[in-house]
């Protein structure tokens, strides 16, 4: 799924039909739905119970996209009637379900049972990065937790690719704002959800034993991948 265009597209969408009063690109939106995981609810465990993947996937997520779709269905008809007070209204959902959505489908990716190599540290250009940029990948994994764990209220924790200045990044983000909201050249290749619904079951209130033992299932030829392809 191509995360970048489809949050440029949705956060921009308003304003430039707005503008052009082009209803034709509007016309006939792609409906969005949950995308299948490659792997079992249960097969993360211990690291993350199949209780908690399930609910996550099947009720978290699908109610973003589920209110993502309506939110579009209803800017569609906003704009169609020349309702500006609706259209701007919509922006906050819009936003946030969609990011929602680009979020998490990019979550599932990072993450892999240990028996498909979930937990393996990356090697070749990323894992040289790694290094360049933090030292090793013990110093990038205790930032990636710090922030995480310090992050007040619900988001993200991030590493990123700075495409302009080729560097490799951590950030977080509130609520479900894509990392891309931090700045238009940065590409995710790692994000970790830190919300309470991604943890509370198995880990309660101690989110730093949920971050703890997520690495053992993090995926790290995804973002590998990634990584290669803005890196060749």
């Amino acid at each position: 799924m191509a995360f970048r265009p489809l949050l440029s597209r949705t956060l921009g969408l308003t304003q430039t039909l707005t503008h052009s009063h082009n209803l034709s690109q509007l016309r006939g939106l792609q409906t969005f739905s949950l995308p299948d995981l490659s792997y079992d609810y249960g097969a993360l465990e211990p690291a993350i119970s199949g209780e908690i993947m399930q609910l996550h996937h099947q009720k978290h997520h699908q109610a973003y996209i589920t209110n993502y779709n309506k939110a579009l269905e209803q800017l569609e008809d906003a704009i169609a009637k020349g309702d500006s007070s609706s259209v701007v209204k919509l922006q906050s959902a819009i936003k946030f379900n969609g990011g929602g959505h680009i979020n998490h489908s990019i979550f599932w990716k990072n993450l892999s049972p240990v028996s498909e190599g979930g937990g393996e540290p990356p090697h070749g250009s990323l894992g040289w990065a790694i290094d360049t940029h933090f030292g090793s990948m013990e110093v990038l994994v205790q930032k990636i937790n710090a922030e995480g764990a310090a992050l007040q209220g619900s988001g993200w924790v991030w590493l990123g690719l700075d495409k302009e200045s080729k560097k490799l990044v951590v950030d977080t983000t509130a609520n479900q704002d894509p990392l891309v909201t931090k700045g238009a050249n940065l590409v995710p290749l790692l994000g970790i959800d830190v919300w309470e619904h991604a943890y509370y079951l198995q880990y309660k209130n101690v989110r730093p034993d949920y971050l703890k033992n997520i690495w053992k299932v993090i995926n790290w030829k995804y973002a590998s991948q990634v990584y290669g392809k803005e890196c060749p």
